[in-house]
Parts: C-alpha cells; sequence; structure tokens
C-alpha cells in the first residue's frame, strides 16, 4: 500500500500537512486548514483510511495537530473522524491523538466537539506553543 503526502503549505488557502504512513501504521495531519475544494481534500484522506483498514492489520495511530481549521474544514476532519470510528467498531485497532498549544482553550473545546460529536475516544495532548 502506498504512502499519502501533501506537504501543506500557505498561498490563498492554508493546506494542512498531511502525512499517512501505511509501513509505520502513523498518520499525521497538522498545520492549518482552511482550503477551496474541502470535501475532495479531506475525501482523499478518507480513502486511504479505509483502503488501510481492508490491506493492513497493524494498529493506526493518527495524530492531528493541528492550529487552525474553518468551518469546512470541521466537518470534513468530523469525517475522518467518525471513519476512524468505524474502523475501530469493526474491531481495528485506532489510536486517535490531538495535540493542542496548552494556552488554547478554544482548540481544546473544538477537539472535546469533535469527540463527542464523532462518539469516538481520543487522547487529548497539551504541548507548549511554538512561538
Amino acid at each position: 500500500m502506498e504512502n499519502f503526502l501533501v506537504k501543506g503549505g500557505r498561498n490563498e488557502f492554508l493546506v494542512p500537512y498531511v502525512s499517512l504512513d501505511a509501513s509505520k501504521g502513523t498518520c499525521e495531519l497538522s498545520g492549518e486548514s482552511s482550503l477551496e475544494y474541502t470535501g475532495e481534500f479531506y475525501d482523499q484522506i478518507i480513502t486511504w483510511l479505509k483502503q488501510y483498514s481492508t490491506e493492513e492489520s497493524k494498529q493506526l495511530v493518527f495524530a492531528f495537530k493541528l492550529t487552525y481549521f474553518n468551518t469546512s474544514s470541521y466537518k470534513a476532519i468530523l469525517g475522518t473522524l467518525r471513519e476512524l470510528k468505524r474502523q475501530q467498531d469493526i474491531g481495528k485497532k485506532v489510536v486517535v491523538q490531538w495535540f493542542y498549544p496548552e494556552d488554547d482553550s478554544d482548540m481544546l473545546m473544538d477537539a472535546q466537539d469533535l469527540m463527542e460529536s464523532a462518539e469516538i475516544e481520543m487522547e487529548l495532548i497539551a504541548h507548549q506553543s511554538e512561538e
């Protein structure tokens, strides 16, 4: 199975960094997410996750390290979390980690809302801001 990588960046839109590594069973979504075609972008991630669940048997660890996302990205992230929950429900080992700056209570609340809406457990991990 192939890995999936988007280096991310900032121009007219904010594209998050995405690393989906099948050989290690690790995924990372980080940076800022405010895209023109949010659904299409996140559909690629969900498609990769579905393929991983059918082709791989090892544990998957998905780390969210976002510093900003807009409303359409929130909805797409929720869809991603629901796919991860679906995989858990069919017996796959999935760990979800949500990293947030310890001084960003809004990001923590967003993570808690997403966790509740997707009905998935996440490790909420505070870290010091890089400012």
